[in-house]
């Protein structure tokens, strides 16, 4: 694969920009300031660390795509790493994320719209719906016609939404601590060793945006650039995500509740407008993860070229992640336990072991990089079995 040379097609720079700073950023940004609580001020350097490794392993997927011109998405990488037990491990690790996120979103949406307005129920055909199925209803609709866009260029345009909600947001939470009454008082803690498993998780699941990194380099139209596009998207969410935990941190300090718009004041126009923006990134966000899906589907088919099979595909993993989102209760702790322990594992793991197998074929020695990836790959270990540990305590507590 000639990697030099720009295609006459495919995503420009910005819109790749665009895309990235999207997968990447989300509803995470949202506990931010709870996971800094939990972890206290030294638990930033942790924070930095973990965005360093996650910049770092979604350039080793670069490289793993560009040592085959077969491969182009991440159960590629698998199959090229391991055969053909490499790809099954690689896509069930990678679209049972996707998926599970995507579901999550959906439930988000509903559970938020219902707190909004909990009077509200809904009447179609004779039958009643209750707000919050109703609520997650509306939203699959609504989400629906973006999963048909078959253009990373026409996905750019919803992802500009997502960052300028991401903006507002952090805009609305600084207001609010400026100029209603809140402050920047709080002083914090230096480390809470008991909540580091917690952040921890959290840090890494703001990161994970590597499932979908194979399929946003690969739609580039000069591919060179991805190192440049990768590096300003992580800085820019690191950023913002530091500002947000920083600014939340300081204005309600061990008070932090798990997401940061319900420490906001009650019928405050600020807290008004941080919350509807909070319901607007899952919506913006949605068709990033559903499409790698698709995508996978097709080619599995072999139907990539026909739109009508294409939508339908499209519409019916909507469909199904609309059902699992009405049917299965409290889906939120399963999800929580599962991305703690799909996210580490797809953000660390995987592109180090993979990358490593791919490398041993060319060169046997053991240099830098290889350590380096080994270290990646113990701290990954570590961040899994910890993270997941600490989430399945969570949920039994709350049983």
């Amino acid at each position: 694969m000639d990697t030099s040379t720009p295609s006459k097609s495919g995503t420009s720079f910005l819109k790749t920009c665009f895309n990235g700073v999207n997968a990447l950023s989300g509803v995470g940004i949202l506990s931010i300031p709870y996971a800094l609580s939990q972890g206290g001020w030294l638990s930033v350097l942790m924070f930095t660390t973990i965005a360093v490794i996650c910049f770092y392993t979604g350039i080793l997927l670069q490289r793993c795509i560009d040592s085959s011109s077969l491969v182009k998405t991440y159960p590629d990488i698998g199959e090229l790493a391991f055969g053909r037990k490499g790809r099954i491990i690689v896509a069930i690790f990678m679209y049972l994320e996707l998926y599970l996120v995507a579901i999550d979103f959906m439930i988000l949406e509903g559970d938020n719209l219902e707190k909004l307005f909990p009077s509200v129920d809904f009447h179609v055909a004779g039958l009643k719906i209750g707000g919050k199925q109703g609520f997650v209803l509306i939203f699959s609709l609504l989400v629906l016609p973006t999963t048909w866009f078959r253009s990373l260029s026409a996905l750019a345009y919803v992802s500009v939404g997502g960052i300028m909600a991401s903006v507002i947001l952090i805009a609305a939470v600084i207001w609010v601590g400026a100029f209603d009454g809140v402050g920047f008082h709080e002083r914090g803690v230096l480390v809470h060793w008991a909540g580091i498993p917690t952040a921890m998780s959290l840090y890494s699941f703001c990161f994970s945006g590597h499932a979908v990194f194979p399929m946003i380099y690969t739609g580039m139209s000069n591919r060179k650039m991805f190192p440049t596009v990768l590096l300003l998207c992580f800085i820019i969410c690191t950023l913002s995500y530091g500002l947000m935990g920083v600014v939340g941190y300081l204005m309600y300090g061990e008070s932090l509740k798990s997401q940061v718009t319900l420490n906001l004041p009650s019928r405050n126009l600020s807290s008004s407008i941080a919350i509807y923006t909070t319901l607007i990134n899952p919506f913006t966000k949605f068709a990033l993860l559903v499409t790698p899906i698709a995508e996978a589907i097709e080619d599995t088919l072999h139907v990539g070229k026909n739109k009508a099979v294409s939508v339908s595909i499209r519409t019916s993993l909507v469909v199904s992640t609309t059902i699992v989102a009405l049917v299965v209760p409290y889906f939120a702790y399963a999800v929580a336990l599962t991305g703690s322990f799909l996210s580490g594992t797809a953000t660390m793991l995987l592109p180090c072991i993979c990358y490593l197998k791919i490398r041993s074929r060319t060169c046997r020695k053991v240099g830098f990089e290889q350590v380096v990836c080994v270290g990646i790959i113990v701290v990954g270990v570590g961040l899994v079995v910890v993270g997941t540990s600490s989430s399945l305590k969570q949920i039994i507590q709350s049983l």
